[in-house]
């Protein structure tokens, strides 16, 4: 496997999500005769549906650019998180002053040691 180091980036929509290759509609190599040559990514952002596109220099394009990033979650604590459900607003609320209160924030360090 080679290092890629600073050569790797991601490629994103203008609302910040990042492009992999299940979006991508288009792909092509743009070949100069002088210069460098550029792949061109047409895509459709899976967040907000727009179409956008990108030119990314030869040298700085690699395949692994449009590869997921694999979760962290086994499946059975994405099950888990699932049927929790979307936190409210009434939990964020709790939350917030429960922050505030130093007991609260001792016992949740606790629960975290376990």
């Amino acid at each position: 496997m080679r290092d890629l180091g600073m050569k790797t980036t991601t490629i994103r929509c203008h609302c910040g999500q990042r492009i992999v290759a299940k979006d991508v509609l288009q792909r092509s190599w743009y070949v100069r005769v002088f210069g460098p040559s550029f792949m061109y990514l047409k895509f459709r952002c899976s967040r907000c549906k727009r179409l956008g596109e990108k030119f990314i220099e030869q040298d700085k394009w690699d395949d692994s650019i449009l590869r997921d990033i694999p979760s962290e979650m086994s499946l059975e604590e994405k099950k888990r998180f699932d049927q929790m459900g979307k936190i409210g607003v009434e939990e964020e609320i709790e939350f917030h002053f429960q922050m505030e209160d130093a007991e609260a924030l001792k016992g949740l360090i606790k629960e975290f040691e376990r």
